[in-house]
């Protein structure tokens, strides 16, 4: 086989997945195998290496088709040097990813923040396909973002370029403190830690819920009550997509780009929440900026970070 292969990691705290990609950016094949953080961060990079090495060993590919390896971590990256500032999910800092496996493997090695790769994949094989401009959300335990400008990740000056879930747009009679220490930010309301806040605050006022016989409050079971009929459940959708879109409107003016892909665990919703978050969306964005432009849900899953690392050496 002459394909020439790149390689993707997915750097969790639980998990190291990782995947063979070609360059159309299909993904051939896939491994994952335990961080073990637990073990310091020398037995982390052993199984990074391990781990790729064995992909490789096991796929009808060989080392010398490997053009070579991007890896995304959770957690604040230094892309230039080639360094995990920070990454507390795997007790990582001031490491020089980079350096370390380009000795390890004598190949390329590129590294960039689990937003922007999961953002950077769904743009080239995922819901943004054929699109060189769009803006990708992540709707997890927090809302994180990823903005890909003709074609290729935007860093900003210093690499914190999109980080949107922290786009303030709760007025501030209603804002609470978000985890990145401002008030207001759509990650308070519009992430799944935001849904399950508004969810409890709504049972403890003692409003007439189904959700009041909810064991484990989870934004699954406040979608489900919603889809059933309970208002009060519904309102509280409601206004995560409302201020959802509300930050998508003040993105759209800054950016203009062509799609808003969501994803992530709340992103799973479906119609429920994209409906009013495009009804919204088309409420406060002037309606040159909303010609042409989609909101639509991302593809890959849990592999489009696997599929944007690999692709840090195509479009980044």
């Amino acid at each position: 086989m002459s394909e020439l292969i790149y390689v993707g990691v997915d750097l969790g705290g639980t998990a190291i997945k990782v995947g063979i990609c070609d360059q159309e950016g299909r993904l051939l094949h896939t491994y994952e195998g335990p961080t073990e953080t637990d073990k310091g961060v020398d037995v982390v990079i052993d199984n990074i290496e391990k781990y790729v090495r064995h992909i490789i060993e096991q796929s009808p590919y060989t080392w010398d088709q490997l053009v070579g390896v991007g890896a995304g971590v959770a957690g604040f990256t230094n892309v230039k040097e080639g360094v995990i500032i920070l990454a507390p999910n795997i007790g990582f800092r001031d490491v020089p990813i980079r350096e370390i496996l380009e000795e390890r493997f004598v190949k390329p090695v590129k590294i960039d923040n689990d937003a922007n790769v999961a953002a950077l994949g769904e743009a080239w094989s995922g819901a943004g396909r054929g699109i060189d401009n769009c803006v990708c959300y992540t709707l997890g335990t927090g809302v994180g973002g990823g903005i890909i400008i003709n074609g290729k990740i935007y860093q900003g000056f210093s690499g914190l370029a999109g980080e949107i879930g922290h786009i303030a747009v709760v007025p501030d009679l209603e804002a609470i403190q978000c985890g990145c220490g401002k008030k207001g930010c759509v990650e308070t309301v519009s992430s799944a830690t935001g849904i399950i806040r508004m969810a409890k605050d709504a049972v403890e006022r003692g409003d007439r819920t189904t959700l009041l016989t909810v064991e484990k409050m989870t934004a699954k079971e406040v979608f489900d009550a919603a889809k059933a009929g309970d208002e009060v459940a519904a309102r509280i959708v409601n206004r995560a997509a409302f201020y959802l879109a509300k930050s998508m409107s003040a993105v759209a003016a800054v950016l203009n780009p062509e799609v808003f892909i969501l994803g992530g665990g709340v992103a799973n919703a479906g119609d429920i929440l994209f409906n009013e978050v495009r009804e919204v969306y088309a409420k406060f964005t002037p309606e040159p900026l909303q010609r042409g432009v989609s909101v639509l849900p991302a593809q890959l899953g849990n592999d489009a970070g696997i599929v944007g690392a690999a692709g840090l050496h195509l479009r980044s």
